[in-house]
Formats: structure tokens, sequence, C-alpha cells
């Protein structure tokens, strides 16, 4: 379709078996009784997939513990760091109001194939579902939602031809800063979807980390801040 421009990688659904971390307890980073912040494993779901294969997931191993839990934003299953969950009903409606109207400021670290020339800069493509090979994403400028990523570079690596980056998802859309650093022509490292699937593969996980997170508290409405190095 005109207008469109594909991820590139195969042109099928990829066959992703789902092999969560062995559950040895929650990474509580914050808790009162408004709001858990969590630390989310790579290769974890954030909630319960299609399937009682796909059940075990970050949303349920916190119920366990905090039988209130709510989720209120997610992460995608390959990316690990920080997230949000509310306690009870009012809270997820509060928090989530926070992340419609944007007031939730995120930022992500990401090691990202080849040099990037510019020092920082932003990304502002259009994302729709890829429907033949969801849950792949990609840019369509017909059909698209608006889309915007800001980037900010850390550290180069020209022995490992890599580029370490700092990420702020101004939108919130699937994959975005997967789509869009693929779009830009530097690909996550260790993208089980996007990119380059042989050099992808060597990689043992992707290489994108929620690392800071600052909103109100939904009570005090007093700025929150939230870190979480990276472990990569």
């Amino acid at each position: 379709m005109s207008g469109m421009v594909g991820p590139s990688a195969p042109s099928f659904t990829p066959d992703v078996i789902y092999c969560p971390p062995p559950d040895e307890g929650l990474d509580v980073v914050f808790a009162d009784d408004a709001l858990l912040v969590l630390n989310k494993p790579a290769g974890l779901l954030s909630v319960p997939g299609r399937g009682d294969a796909r059940q075990d997931c970050l949303l349920s191993r916190a119920a366990r513990q905090y039988g209130d839990a709510m989720i209120v934003h997610r992460l995608d299953m390959a990316t690990s760091g920080l997230l949000v969950l509310a306690r009870g009903e009012a809270m997820q409606r509060a928090v989530s109001m926070l992340f419609q109207d944007r007031q939730v400021d995120k930022r992500y670290v990401a090691q990202v194939h080849g040099l990037l020339a510019e020092d920082h800069g932003e990304v502002d493509l259009p994302l729709i579902t890829d429907w033949p090979n969801r849950p792949m994403q990609m840019v369509c400028h017909q059909r698209g939602k608006p889309s915007l990523t800001r980037y900010r570079v850390l550290s180069r690596d020209p022995l490992l031809g890599q580029t370490r980056v700092e990420l702020e998802p101004v939108t919130g859309r699937s994959h975005q800063l997967r789509v869009h650093m693929l779009a830009l022509g530097h690909p996550i490292v260790g993208d089980p979807l996007y990119g380059d699937q042989a050099v992808q593969s060597a990689w043992p996980r992707l290489m994108l980390h929620a690392s800071e997170l600052a909103l109100p508290h939904p009570v005090s409405l007093v700025v929150q801040r939230f870190e979480c190095v990276a472990p990569f």
C-alpha cells in the first residue's frame, strides 16, 4: 500500500515462544496505598496473554502480594524496567488519566545498531498495526496514528558499531521506540521482531529498558520520580 513502510523483518508473524523468567519475587521500587512501581524483568508479559501458557505475567505476580493491584500501562514483553500499577479502581482511574493527559514523563535506555550521526533529535512518523504480521507495527503516512520519539546519544562504541541512547516516547504507541529506531536506520539491539534477524538472534535479549519515570502522585499531586538502572 502506498505510504506504508514495512519493517525489515520476515513477512510472517514471528512465532515467539513464551518462556517467562523464574518468579524470584517482585522487584519493588515504590509502594504505598495508591501506587506500585515495579521493575519488570525482560521476557515477562505485563498482563496475561491468550491461552493458559501465557497467564504468568507481572500483574498476576503482583496480585499475589498486592490483591488490589491493577494495570494502567504496559511494557512490551521483551522490555525491562519501570512499570506502574494502581491500588484499586479509584486509583486506576486517576493514574490512567495522568497517562491519558500526558502528565507522565518516561525515559528509556537502549542500545542500537550503528553510530548515530546526531547527538540528539526526534522521529515523527505515524504508526499502524501491520495486520498480516501482527503484533508488529509499521509506518503508514495515510492511516497511521501520530507518533513522536525524542532521542539523545549517551555514548558511541565504534568497536561494536553501536550507540547507547536515551529515548523519550512523547506518544505511547505499541512498539513505538522499536519501530522508530528501525525507521531511523538504527534498530534496537537484540530485537526479536525488528531488524536483521540473523544479527538480532546473536543477542540474548532486547536491549531496551524503562529507566526513568515521573508522575504526579494521584493523592498528594506531588511529582514522584523513579529510576532503575539498565541491566546492560
